[in-house]
């Protein structure tokens, strides 16, 4: 089993090692100190399972699943965090609690080996953690092997492109894979509107609403970008924008 070890803390990385060098069905393939490099070597290496801490900074471990998606297995390994450990217990995902005994990665290990899917229940705790720590504050864009750092602030559209969604931030345009409707769960939706099926804008960006026929209505957005607003989204701007 190919794994890779990251954690921000020397230590808990040494010990971890340690530990799994109980295990000779175990090789260790990298080590990573941060998200990002996390992100790098999971696309480089392609390992069967990681030891992801959540806290760290840059990225944390939750968002190092989303970008990385269904490549590999996770076990979550946390100092202490109630929202995490309450999430796994819920989803019956494997974690381990600093300080984790010999006895329970073993434990870990054997779980993993004995789950035949873990992958997508993951990625659900991951999208419903993000919803519970309230509005995203922040988008991740993956662009080969660089992660674009997106301020949910600066951005002023958003446009559903089949798989994929384009955004539109601080005059530049990024496309990231993965449906509309996650990423509206995601955001303040006292900033946000979906005007449209295929459209969310930020209201600060909206300069003004225009009708071209009696029945439809465009928002023409402080870039000069004109934005179709279907019936309902028209709606929904009267409602916030009185």
């Amino acid at each position: 089993m190919r794994v890779i070890i990251v954690d921000d803390e020397f230590l808990a990385r040494a010990l971890l090692r340690e530990y799994l060098a109980a295990h000779p069905e175990v090789e260790i393939v990298a080590e990573c100190a941060n998200g990002f490099e996390a992100v790098k070597a999971i696309g480089e290496l392609q390992p069967d399972l990681v030891f992801l801490d959540i806290q760290m900074p840059k990225l944390d471990g939750f968002e190092v699943v989303e970008l990385s998606g269904a490549r590999t297995r996770y076990v979550f390994v946390t100092a202490y965090d109630q929202f995490a450990l309450k999430a796994f217990e819920v989803r019956a995902l494997d974690y381990l609690l600093k300080p984790f005994s010999r006895e329970r990665l073993a434990q870990a290990l054997a779980n993993v080996a004995a789950r035949a899917n873990p992958v997508e229940q993951l990625e659900g705790v991951a999208h419903e953690a993000a919803r519970r720590h309230g509005p995203l504050e922040r988008v991740l864009v993956r662009d080969g092997a660089r992660v674009h750092v997106v301020p949910t602030a600066s951005i002023d559209w958003i446009e559903a492109q089949d798989d994929y969604v384009q955004i539109s931030a601080a005059g530049k345009t990024h496309l990231k894979n993965g449906r509309m409707a996650e990423l509206e769960q995601g955001l303040d939706a006292a900033l946000f509107v979906r005007v449209h099926r295929s459209y969310i804008v930020n209201l600060g960006a909206i300069e003004r609403i225009e009708a071209p026929t009696k029945d439809s209505w465009c928002a023409v957005l402080k870039d000069g970008k004109r934005v179709p607003v279907s019936r309902s989204g028209y709606q929904k701007l009267k409602e916030l924008m009185r």
